[in-house]
């Protein structure tokens, strides 16, 4: 008999789940990363751009679209092939060796510190932090919608432990956003797809300190994103109104949703 196809990772899987329930009903419906329906529909690349590699300068300009959008400095922005390329590359790029995550959430965060060698240790907002050079957080949290308020988020940076906190979702409550506090010692992680319905296109960033943010750009060289990026990151930070707009309607599916589900017992 075949071993069944694992689909405890984050990110869909769907041809994965498809081959494992070949006689599930058609199409699927994949919930698995909160990405909006509704999609950012302004302009993408042109021919020109795609055929060529994107000149630095215009990936510092979507740096400073994102940054004036999440409301910090453009040198503390570094865009990224989605922010699950920051997660990946922290533990070497802080040197930590250890880290607390704030459970349940996603994997990808205990999957790229288990895979950099790094001890993780999973708690719970009800628990004690365990000791741990640094400290993950999710918010808004993703599976379950947990939101906690700046002030709890900042209550949880100390001298002693790095702070990040991945604010891949905030884009429907950016009241919860901490952008404004990143630093060398608290990072902040941003997610272009979700929000803007455009996971495929890949973007993402990291909000630190100066000098963190240096690091991680050297890292990853003159083109770390691409013109596709660039176009769709650069329009969609430009348009405050359509991002207004689609907090009014995803907040009113999403009550629409619940009365469904409770209507349904």
């Amino acid at each position: 008999m075949t071993e069944p196809v694992k689909l405890y990772r984050h990110g869909g899987r769907l041809t994965d789940a498809a081959l494992q329930f070949p006689a599930a009903p058609r199409p699927w419906v994949d919930l698995s990363t909160g990405i909006n329906p509704h999609a950012w529909a302004g302009p993408r690349a042109d021919g020109a751009a795609l055929r060529r590699l994107p000149d630095p300068a215009e990936t510092a300009a979507l740096e400073a679209s994102a940054a004036g959008a999440f409301g910090t400095r453009a040198e503390q922005v570094v865009a990224l092939p989605g922010a699950e390329a920051a997660l990946r590359a922290l533990p070497r790029l802080t040197g930590a060796r250890s880290v607390a995550i704030m459970a349940p959430t996603y994997g990808g965060h205990a999957q790229g510190w288990a895979a950099a060698g790094c001890a993780v240790r999973p708690f719970t907002w009800q628990s004690p932090i365990p000791e741990a050079d640094a400290l993950v957080v999710v918010n808004p949290n993703n599976p379950d919608g947990r939101a906690l308020p700046v002030a709890e988020i900042m209550g949880l940076a100390t001298p002693e432990r790095l702070l990040i906190v991945d604010e891949s979702f905030v884009e429907v409550t950016p009241g919860l956003s901490i952008a404004a506090q990143a630093s060398e010692r608290v990072i902040v992680l941003r997610s272009f797809g979700k929000f803007y319905g455009l996971a495929g296109v890949r973007l993402g960033f990291m909000l630190a300190g100066v000098g963190l943010c240096a690091r991680l750009r050297a890292e990853l060289g003159d083109w770390p994103v691409s013109a596709e990026a660039i176009a769709a990151g650069s329009g969609a930070y430009a348009a405050p109104a359509w991002a207004g707009a689609t907090r009014t309607r995803l907040a009113a599916d999403a009550a629409r949703l619940d009365a469904l589900l409770r209507g349904a017992g």
